[in-house]
This record gives structure tokens, sequence and C-alpha cells, in this order.
């Protein structure tokens, strides 16, 4: 069941307790329809008493996955919405693309996966360093010598020892973590350096404080949102829609 923009927003400003989902404020009626539904059909029930939509489950978790993938979707493919999904071929030539890359320029792939844009960026002739969290990928990228450095950490918790010309990733998208991650990596870019980063196209339409700030922060810098074709990430075993944003420094 696909959704429209428009109920994306209104489930993206729902406040939840558990498992209970208020709407944000009284909403014109063709749109509370369509949104019920939608409500309705992920596993909600109106309770009069409650005054909010009641699931069986936690109803932030189920926002979550509706949100990202624009579609109702099982609680049990959360698991396989927020796990490693590597950038596809076509997404890593996007982002390099986008970012650039000349031969010399220090770059940081900071949720580095498998390599999908460290690699394609080392091909460009830049010095690639990476950050990546899972043991077995981290294990892959060690060692291999297209790679300057490779650290085993959470890059949210990483001070900015050192600066880069380019930055390209791929972070999580959990709870709007890729917002936090881009935010973070922006302190590690040089002046007149750019980041290039696959989003969650959550960025394009929640209207929360922190995704206004950070379009805002877009537009103030010149950077832009190019949305991916739907199912771009398909080959990776995910449905999220996603975007590619570029913010210069």
């Amino acid at each position: 069941m696909r959704i429209d923009t428009q109920v994306l927003n209104v489930l993206s400003n729902c406040t939840t307790d558990g498992r209970f989902l208020k709407l944000p404020g009284q909403l014109e009626r063709s749109l509370y329809t369509k949104t019920n539904k939608v409500l309705e059909a992920a596993g909600g029930t109106w309770n009069r008493k409650a005054a909010a939509h009641v699931f069986d489950q936690d109803a932030a978790d189920a926002m979550d996955i509706i949100i990202l993938t624009g579609e109702v979707a099982s609680l049990k493919s959360k698991a396989q919405i927020f796990n490693y999904f590597p950038s596809t071929p076509p997404i890593a030539k996007s982002v390099i693309v986008k970012a650039r890359i000349e031969a010399g320029m220090e770059v940081l792939e900071p949720s580095a996966g498998r390599g999908a844009l460290a690699f394609p960026a080392a091909d460009c002739g830049a010095i690639v360093d990476c950050v990546e969290l899972m043991d077995t990928n981290y294990a892959l990228l060690q060692g291999d010598a297209r790679l300057r450095d490779v650290r085993q950490a959470d890059f949210l918790n990483m001070a900015p020892e050192q600066r880069y010309d380019r930055i390209v990733m791929n972070p999580p998208f959990e709870k709007q973590a890729d917002i936090h991650h881009v935010l973070h990596a922006l302190e590690f870019l040089k002046p007149g350096g750019s980041l290039v980063s696959v989003m969650a196209a959550g960025v394009t339409f929640r209207d929360n404080r922190l995704t206004q700030d950070f379009r805002d922060l877009i537009r103030s810098r010149g950077g832009d949102i190019e949305a991916n074709p739907e199912g771009a990430f398909k080959a990776s075993g995910t449905m999220v829609n996603t975007v590619i944003v570029t913010i210069p420094n």
C-alpha cells in the first residue's frame, strides 16, 4: 500500500507514547480519512478514551518503517530495513560523480560497509580513510592496500581530529540517524570541501525541527537534494526511498 506525501507528512508529525499514537491536531476530513486508513492498515485502532490510535507494538517503530518506505509494511521487516544495505553500483557511481573527487584528495567514508563508496573513491586516485562499526565489514576492509586507514568505531563518538576534501557516505536511517551522521560528518570537512550522502527521502518532506533545520542548512550552503529512482536499493534488499544530498563547505 503506497502512501502519498501529504499523509507521510502527517505521520512524521504524530506523537507517540509506547503503543499510543496521537495525530498532530485537527485534520481536514479527507486527509484524516486517508491517514486513518494507513494507520489501520499498519495495525492501529482508534481508542476514543485515549484519544489515540493504539497498536499491538511500539507505535514509533511502525511509523519509522512507513515513513522510510512510503508504504505499509509488516513490523517483522524492521530488522531488514535498518540493517546493513550497501550502495548499489548505480547509486555509488552517482555519489562519486557528484563528489567530483580528484587524484590526491583526502576522502572519508564514515559508514564504509564493505567499501561500496570507498573503493570507487580510491579508484579516482584519492587517499581514503574509512570508519566501520560492524566486525565482519571491518575485517574485510582492514589491510586493503587501496585504503590508507580503517577504524572500527561508532562514527558519532569520534572527534574530528582530521579534515577531508571530500566525504562520501551512506549512513544508517533509523530514527533519522542519517541526519545526525551527516551533521557530525560536516565537522570533518575542510573549508571548500564537499559532502555527498545517500539519505532517506524523509529529509525532503518531514516537518519536525531537526529536518527543517537540516534543509535550511543545505540551502544556506548552496547544496541540493536529488531523488533516487524508486527501488534504487532493491538489489541490496530494501525498498527504502532515498535521495542523494550534496553539501559544500
